[in-house]
């Protein structure tokens, strides 16, 4: 049996194959970059204008910035409760003063977010409005912060 036609159809089948998993994996990393944009509620809103986009842009140079603030904080202070936690003398005095540290961090935290909220609602219409209420009502049965809470899922 001659190995020249073989070979010929075995290279074929694999130039193909190779071409199929790079197609795939350019697109798969493409869909996930394209979802990994999203900042805020309202970038899952696909009508809103220029104008909004804008407004919403500048709301979020202050926003982002003072939830980044929070969430180290946040950050900060349970380390403090785990070291409070499992130093040799575990205080219970000290870890309810961390888990009250932490509570009101947590508050800071939803308040920003709520006002954060009320503020980008003023800026849509009618329509638009009906919509940002069902991703709320979405994203908080979910027991988080939401889209905006994406960055503090951290590995450790």
């Amino acid at each position: 049996m001659a190995s020249g036609p073989f070979l010929l159809g075995f290279m074929s089948a694999l130039s193909i194959v190779v071409i199929a998993l790079v197609g795939s994996y350019y697109y798969l990393k493409r869909t996930r970059r394209r979802g990994s944009n999203i900042q805020g509620y309202l970038d899952l809103i696909p009508d809103l204008s220029a104008e909004q986009r804008r407004k919403v842009q500048e709301i979020r140079k202050t926003f982002l910035p003072k939830v980044e603030r929070i969430r180290q904080d946040l950050c900060e202070k349970r380390m403090v409760l785990a070291r409070t936690l499992f130093s040799r003398s575990a205080d219970r005095s000290g870890v309810h003063t961390a888990a009250e540290d932490i509570l009101r961090c947590q508050s800071e935290l939803e308040h920003a977010v709520i006002e954060h909220i009320l503020e980008e609602k003023e800026i849509l219409n009618e329509k638009q409005r009906l919509d940002f209420f069902n991703i709320i009502l979405r994203q908080f049965a979910q027991g988080g912060l939401g889209v905006h809470d994406v960055k503090a899922q951290r590995k450790f």
